[in-house]
């Protein structure tokens, strides 16, 4: 008996509308399901005293990819923010990313020689060539871990800053010594002798006007979305209704868990609407010293440029990072030695699903900038739309 539906897809952020979207403009039949009340996963957005929150964290597009650039912003305009973070340090504010500003402030420097100067004198204290940052932390005994992981930050921005602006921000995002933490998390860092201020290093930038969820909205035009729909616990039911599944949500959860649970962080918030135009000035502050318990303080309306000072309230978020456990949201997968090892297990499973597609941050377990989610979604359309055929029962 022919199924309704040529895709069903699980879960209505980025990747599902993506794949959704596609699906339907190449002629198919989709529906999609998501366990929350509402669309567009964590880069969901709601209007509070109208303010697009970003109720699961900070989202902030950027790509060098113009293929991406072009393709999302065929469902919405973005705006021209540019993500230009600060640091606060036990009341002293310093610039990120890590540039003149953020060297003038911590040591006097005025001149990209005197910065430049100054961090080589503070490597000095390293013996030997600091490590490649390609390399794994994981590789290096227990004992030495901690000073060649500090080896990595003193050899890009000195021992100043990583004590004052790196360690204790990093151990509260992972909850984790910075011996147990891989080095992909000190690369991700910008660092610059120059002045500019923009956080990265990209050439396309900014946040839709009008909140990621339109956007999404936009995206699953035409599709039947089903809400409040628990997949997991009606998996019998909902895989009979199509031919090829997508599926977007953790991939251990898929399994039952049966080779062990994937770690992950999660996050906590707390929002509050204060009666005052302007909170902080910024959209996002970094708390960086270890006693301060949340990591940051998100101000929504400064995401919306040129609406920095409307009315007469604002919208915060101070995020509270934790790990995972079950009930939690996943955010950050723990892409260490053991995590990727399990991983690997489970992905055996999944390649041996033949009308599933695990895709998305949970699905791949990998730690996912938007754009990559939409490259990621779109190269599995290329795969997907020319050989559903070959699925049907």
């Amino acid at each position: 008996m022919k199924n309704t539906y040529d895709y069903l897809v699980v879960g209505s952020g980025l990747y599902g509308a993506i794949l959704a979207h596609e699906a339907k403009a190449h002629g198919k039949s989709v529906l999609v399901v998501d366990k929350r009340p509402n669309i567009a996963g964590n880069i969901y957005t709601e209007n509070i005293e109208g303010i697009n929150v970003h109720k699961y964290g900070a989202h902030i597009f950027h790509t060098n990819n113009k293929k991406v650039w072009n393709y999302i912003t065929r469902f919405a305009e973005f705006n021209r923010f540019t993500n230009s973070p600060v640091a606060n340090y036990k009341g002293e504010l310093y610039s990120l990313p890590f540039n003149m500003y953020t060297f003038n402030k911590m040591w006097g420097v005025v001149t990209p020689e005197d910065a430049a100067t100054k961090i080589e004198e503070q490597r000095k204290e390293i013996a030997g060539e600091p490590q490649n940052l390609e390399e794994q932390v994981t590789d290096i005994p227990a004992d030495q871990a901690v000073h060649d992981l500090e080896e990595q930050a003193i050899s890009l921005v000195g021992r100043d800053i990583y004590e004052k602006l790196i360690k204790g921000y990093t151990e509260k995002q992972w909850g984790r010594d910075c011996k147990e933490l891989t080095t992909f998390i000190i690369k991700r860092l910008p660092v610059r002798l120059t002045f500019d201020n923009n956080y990265f290093n990209a050439l396309y930038q900014g946040i839709p006007n009008g909140g990621y969820t339109q956007m999404v909205a936009n995206m699953l035009q035409g599709v039947e979305v089903r809400l409040g729909v628990n997949y997991l616990a009606n998996k019998a039911e909902l895989d009979a209704l199509a031919d090829r599944v997508i599926y977007t949500g953790p991939i251990d959860a898929y399994f039952d868990y049966s080779l062990g649970t994937l770690q992950y962080r999660s996050v906590r918030f707390e929002t509050e609407t204060l009666d005052c135009p302007n909170y902080q000035g910024n959209a996002v502050i970094n708390y960086t010293d270890a006693e301060t318990p949340y990591t940051r303080i998100i101000e929504h309306k400064h995401f919306e440029f040129g609406s920095t000072e409307p009315g007469t309230k604002t919208v915060i978020s101070r995020e509270y990072s934790a790990e995972w456990k079950p009930g939690d949201e996943p955010y950050y997968p723990v892409n260490d030695d053991k995590n990727s090892a399990l991983y690997a297990k489970y992905k055996a499973l999944a390649d041996a699903e033949p009308h599933v597609v695990f895709g998305g941050r949970l699905g791949e377990y990998k730690y996912y900038d938007m754009d990559k989610v939409i490259e990621s979604a779109l190269a599995c359309v290329a795969v997907q739309m020319d050989k559903i055929n070959q699925y049907k029962a």
